[in-house]
């Protein structure tokens, strides 16, 4: 490798899509405009039966952009397939409804060229309704740089974590690492990924500048399923995260990450899953006493100190119907 690729390196921008006809090409085009120009660009399409295809191959002719085709099989079958494919030493995973700010990488190609055996982040916040203008950003006490262990637990506490995959620019030899996106999981497949991923890292470094925009309120996006699979992934997900985090270091810090975590599961699956609940509950009781709160609005918390979270989950979701 050459002083210009060193200083310059190839940064492959991996992008799964299912069924992305009306986010695809604005998300394409935000990376086309990046200022560090030595990209990749590699769309996995992962079974569409709506019109990505056709939009991708008839807005663009860009030499950078390599599409693929194949079966529907996964977010993260389609990541580690791209990823498989890909030449950068850099690589980004970007999903297929979210916008980088022209700038991002690279500012974060410059703090890698710095810290080769880091993860580099950034910053992140919500848009709604197609509306760039009503982008927010939301800032968290992990916005710096800091040891891999320590910025999990920081992230993560009261699992309030966001992983999403473009926010992160990792160097190619973390993921090989670390290994890749586990397969089997659909909900909560960042966590298992990134909590692998980080540890991997020496450090987390934060860039400041590099943005994010996370597409929200689309009521079809993965993270609203929440079916038995999506649970039975969410479950596995929790103790894979469990297991690398603990074996990291174990501790009382990472105890109560942990509870909380398989609280936030409860939470979630209750009524469902009760096997899986079960098993959380007795889970929970050799690590720590948790300390996440019912997760609902002030009102629905309010009602859950008087009656119990139970009552006040089974009414939230008898007025969803």
């Amino acid at each position: 490798m050459g002083a210009s690729d060193i200083e310059n390196p190839l940064v492959s921008v991996i992008i799964p899509a299912h069924n992305s006809e009306r986010f695809i090409c604005k998300t394409i085009e935000s990376v086309l405009s990046q200022t560090h120009k030595n990209i990749e660009i590699i769309i996995v399409d992962d079974g569409s039966v709506d019109s990505t295809v056709t939009k991708v191959k008839e807005t663009f002719s860009d030499g950078r952009i390599l599409l693929i085709c194949g079966p529907n099989k996964g977010a993260s079958a389609a990541r580690n397939f791209g990823f498989q494919k890909s030449k950068g030493t850099l690589i980004k995973f970007l999903d297929s409804d979210d916008l980088i700010n022209p700038e991002m990488l690279s500012r974060q190609v410059a703090m890698s060229v710095k810290n080769p055996k880091c993860i580099i982040s950034g910053e992140w916040g919500r848009f709604y309704h197609d509306d760039i203008t009503t982008f927010k950003s939301n800032p968290e006490p992990c916005w710096q740089s800091m040891d891999s262990i320590d910025w999990i637990c920081t992230s993560w506490a009261n699992t309030s974590s966001m992983t999403n995959p473009g926010i992160f620019l990792i160097p190619r030899q973390i993921i090989e690492h670390g290994g890749l996106w586990d397969e089997k999981l659909s909900l909560l497949d960042d966590a298992d990924f990134f909590a692998r991923a980080i540890l991997s890292s020496e450090k987390v470094i934060f860039t400041s500048g590099s943005v994010l925009y996370y597409r929200s309120g689309i009521p079809s996006s993965l993270s609203s399923l929440k079916s038995d699979k999506g649970f039975q992934s969410m479950y596995r997900a929790f103790e894979q995260t469990i297991a690398t985090i603990t074996d990291r270091r174990y501790d009382a810090v990472t105890r109560q990450l942990s509870a909380d975590m398989l609280q936030l599961f409860i939470y979630s699956a209750y009524p469902n899953c009760p096997e899986l609940i079960k098993k959380a509950e007795e889970r929970i009781k050799d690590l720590a006493k948790p300390t996440l709160g019912f997760q609902a609005g002030p009102y629905g918390k309010a009602l859950a100190r008087v009656v119990g979270w139970k009552l006040v989950k089974r009414l939230m979701l008898k007025n969803r119907k």
